[in-house]
């Protein structure tokens, strides 16, 4: 199931899915590190505008969790953490709901050889919605090319 942040009800995948050629140009699974750096940038979401923004329930955990970890850090300024936030938390993407989201994930993360699944969900929701995945980790997007087309910000 896909749950749009801004809308209350949930939908059924299949009746929001375009056909598979049409979606995989038009759809994107965002992870945070791409989600980050839209949000702390000036010009926002703009470059994604044009897209369906999808990802899996985790993202709402850890785009705060760096943004937060970027202020201790003193990387960014508070100020500018909160504006991320606020842009973060205003823009439509979508919870990939997925009962088998997890299992997926696990599996995933044995067939790359990595030890957590965080981001073997990222590279599950690409792989049930047969799209792209946008991330700006080099090794996310090197692992999850073996699995899905995975691009970095510069290949929109």
């Amino acid at each position: 199931m896909v749950q749009h942040r801004n809308r209350g009800a949930d939908a059924q995948c299949g009746q929001c899915r375009a056909p598979i050629k049409d979606r995989a140009l038009t759809t994107l699974a965002v992870d945070a590190s791409a989600v980050v750096q839209a949000a702390i940038s000036e010009k926002g979401f703009d470059l994604l505008g044009g897209y369906d923004l999808v990802a899996p329930p985790l993202l709402w955990s850890e785009v705060p969790s760096a943004l937060h970890e970027m202020v201790w850090r003193r990387s960014v300024s508070r100020e500018l953490a909160e504006i991320a936030l606020d842009r973060f938390l205003s823009v439509p993407i979508h919870r990939h709901l997925d009962g088998g989201l997890g299992r997926l994930a696990w599996s995933l993360a044995d067939e790359l050889g990595w030890a957590r699944t965080y981001d073997a969900e990222y590279v599950a929701v690409a792989q049930r919605l047969e799209c792209r995945l946008l991330t700006i980790d080099v090794r996310l997007q090197r692992g999850a090319a073996r699995k899905v087309e995975a691009i970095g910000p510069g290949q929109l």
